[in-house]
């Protein structure tokens, strides 16, 4: 009898120490593995507008000494000046290239600046921004990164009974009562900082164009002539109108156009400026002589007084001789008229 209590004694004990230790392991709390960093969203680039990647082509192409830098509303923008050859300069050219075009295109605007220099005048050629219709794609915005320091967790499963509050009231002891109001914590948020209104297209254009005048101003020149060719044209008409600058008492247009998205028409905005104004078209393209006789109509119902059409003979593929046309009738109306 007493040897059987012994031996169950002992076995108790035994049970205890052999035991123990796994018990005491097992309330361990187990380590928190590290969770693996979330990988990080590389930034992607924002791609250059159209201007941007032909003012780029530019600085590669031409000398260093053609380029100055002017501001626009805070945005920095290039512009290509030829100083007149001459002892005593007649005056500047302020130049605006058409839809697509760049501050030296090969027709019109490049040999344009480059051409008038010998006969007297500096020439200012203007990059302008790109139309909402030519501006690339964006880059899409990168996904938020997210954080690496913190361990991942495992959403727990909703138990059936709600959770108490901080304070230790169920949600139906928190509620509002019958005839109180509930506090909307809505209201006393700070509300989002909304970004500045970027300028529209044709208040980009005007501020590069304020830009330019100030410039040429700098110069002190005797006049102040504005060339647009294509859509550039009706930019230049259109600024003229809208600010009616004191100085600036000469208009040219080259083929002008109307860029898409703008009401009203050349034949309205042209002709009531009441400036000097040298209308080129060419002559075989019969959209301009339709627009163009538009235009000449509408001055002669308001009797322009400076109102002068030049027709542009047939254009013959070999793009040097149609250049050179085209800078020596420029060069002709600029000598009678200024």
């Amino acid at each position: 009898m007493f040897r059987a209590r012994v031996s169950t004694r002992l076995a108790a004990v035994l049970f205890v120490i052999f035991t123990s230790p796994l018990i005491s392991a097992a309330d361990e709390p187990a380590a928190e593995a590290e969770a693996a960093p979330a990988p990080v969203a590389a930034d992607r680039p924002v791609l250059p507008s159209r201007s941007e990647t032909m003012a780029a082509d530019l600085l590669r192409q031409l000398p260093a000494s053609e380029f100055v830098s002017l501001n626009a509303s805070g945005t920095d923008f290039v512009a290509l000046w030829r100083p007149a050859n001459v002892a005593e300069p007649k005056g500047v050219i302020i130049l605006l290239p058409g839809e697509g075009e760049s501050a030296d295109w090969p027709r019109g605007i490049g040999p344009l600046r480059r051409g008038l220099p010998d006969h007297g005048w500096h020439t200012l050629s203007l990059s302008l921004p790109d139309s909402p219709g030519l501006v690339l794609p964006m880059a899409t915005e990168p996904a938020p990164e997210q954080p690496t320091d913190a361990p991942e967790t495992v959403a727990e499963q909703p138990s059936e009974d709600p959770a108490p509050s901080e304070a230790g009231y169920l949600p139906e002891e928190t509620a509002a009562a019958p005839g109180e109001q509930a506090v909307d914590d809505s209201d006393t948020q700070a509300p989002a900082e909304t970004p500045p209104m970027k300028p529209d297209h044709s208040e980009q254009i005007s501020a590069r164009i304020e830009a330019a005048l100030a410039f040429a101003r700098s110069k002190q020149p005797k006049a102040i002539v504005l060339l647009g060719q294509g859509t550039g044209g009706y930019w230049a008409a259109r600024f003229l109108q809208q600010e009616a600058p004191q100085d600036v008492r000469h208009l040219l247009i080259v083929q002008p156009r109307q860029p898409d998205g703008q009401e009203e028409p050349l034949a309205q905005l042209v002709p009531p400026l009441k400036l000097i104004t040298g209308d080129f078209y060419y002559k075989d393209v019969t959209s301009d002589q339709r627009s163009a006789r538009e235009r000449l109509d509408a001055s002669r119902r308001i009797q322009h007084p400076a109102y002068r059409q030049v027709g542009l003979p047939r254009q013959t593929g070999e793009r040097q001789t149609d250049q050179e046309v085209l800078v020596r009738r420029v060069r002709g109306w600029l000598k009678r008229e200024t």
